[in-house]
């Protein structure tokens, strides 16, 4: 944030103009600098949490439920980045995994015409199957194989996104019925998450209710489960968990499928709550790729991710009013986001760059491998 407000000072006209003369009258270039860093994220905070200039306290608050919103399906997909992570997995195909979650979801019930109790729930099903179904087949390639999670996951990422082009272009497959367009038809009406605060709230829905209880359910698998216990044992080595008697190869499927379900869950949110006329292969957003980032700021753990979510969509919901009102690009803020995985990064890149000593937990795993390699060798 602090190098965010760097940012905001250089590219603000009025700083520039007072630095022309900085040496003549030094105050004015302060008195810029701070209006413009402090009117950046003022109006950051205003768009995302509080609008201290509404008329009531009802409007005052919507943006916090803008920014729960955006949030949803961020932590849905980094959650599923997150589970992966903690299997020694990169799965970066959480784009591929919501396109086709989407697609799997439309296809299989947007036709269905079935009242509210029963659309909603099997619309929401099929999308987390889709999705599972995506990354199971990098994850089965993956057990059976040996290919790497990095070049499968990419590969289907391009896969989904011309699928879904074709399947959305294509009538009588998810073509909007009447239309020569690219896009899908609407979301029935029976499929849409209600409101959780009204109309009045309508980025708010009972898709964030879903979220927190997949949030609580990936602690749970990996915190408490016994299946999370061989999880966390093949992620930290998968030569000890394998001598231990562990099916690294059937764990490598499950996290995959479970990764999957979850970037389904994000789809859903997209097309039963945010994006409802229609989608087409841009339904992610950037959400795929940006789950990385949230899961890796949430260091793998479950309300780690949750965290680091909330934090991305009150950055997602606050740049608006920043470029309204202040004359900020959006793009600052995505330069904050990629900022982020830089100092994530930066301790062991830098350690590794200048060959500085390795960390303590460094340092033990190396000795935990090395211990199971002669393990095994017996």
């Amino acid at each position: 944030m602090v190098v965010g407000g760097i940012l905001i000072a250089l590219t603000n006209e009025d700083v520039r103009t007072a630095s022309g003369y900085f040496f003549a009258r030094p105050a004015d270039t302060f008195r810029a600098i701070w209006d413009a860093v402090y009117g950046g994220y003022e109006a950051l905070f205003r768009g995302a949490i509080y609008n201290s200039r509404a008329d009531d306290f009802l409007t005052a608050i919507r943006p916090l439920t803008n920014t729960l919103g955006n949030a949803a399906p961020l932590i849905a997909a980094g959650l599923g980045v997150a589970l992966a992570f903690r299997v020694g997995m990169f799965n970066i195909g959480a784009q591929g995994q919501i396109l086709f979650g989407a697609a799997f979801s439309a296809l299989m019930t947007f036709r269905l015409d079935l009242p509210l109790a029963l659309q909603l729930p099997l619309t929401l099903i099929a999308g987390l199957v889709g999705g599972a179904i995506w990354a199971g087949i990098a994850g089965i390639l993956k057990a059976r194989t040996g290919a790497h999670e990095v070049i499968l996951t990419i590969m289907l990422n391009y896969i989904a996104v011309y699928l879904v082009d074709w399947m959305v272009s294509t009538a009588g497959v998810l073509q909007k019925p009447g239309s020569n367009q690219p896009i899908s038809a609407a979301t029935p009406s029976g499929a849409l998450f209600p409101d959780l605060f009204g109309p009045a709230y309508p980025n708010l829905d009972v898709g964030f209710l879903l979220v927190i209880a997949a949030t609580v359910f990936v602690w749970w698998l990996i915190e408490r489960s016994s299946l999370g216990l061989r999880m966390r044992a093949v992620g930290e080595n998968p030569h000890a968990a394998r001598a231990a008697g562990i099916s690294v190869q059937r764990i490598y499927v499950y996290a995959m499928l479970f990764a999957g379900g979850l970037a389904g869950l994000a789809a859903m949110n997209q097309i039963q709550g945010a994006v409802t006329s229609g989608f087409d292969s841009h339904i992610d957003a950037g959400f795929g790729f940006d789950a990385i980032t949230v899961a890796l700021l949430g260091r793998s753990r479950a309300w780690g991710t949750f965290v680091a979510g909330l934090l991305f969509g009150a950055l997602k919901a606050g740049s608006y009013t920043m470029q309204a009102s202040e004359g900020i690009p959006v793009d600052i803020v995505l330069v904050v986001q990629a900022l982020v995985v830089l100092f994530v990064a930066a301790p062991p890149l830098i350690r590794t760059m200048f060959f500085l000593p390795k960390d303590e937990s460094e340092k033990s795993a190396r000795a935990r491998a090395k211990a199971a390699r002669k393990a095994v060798a017996r």
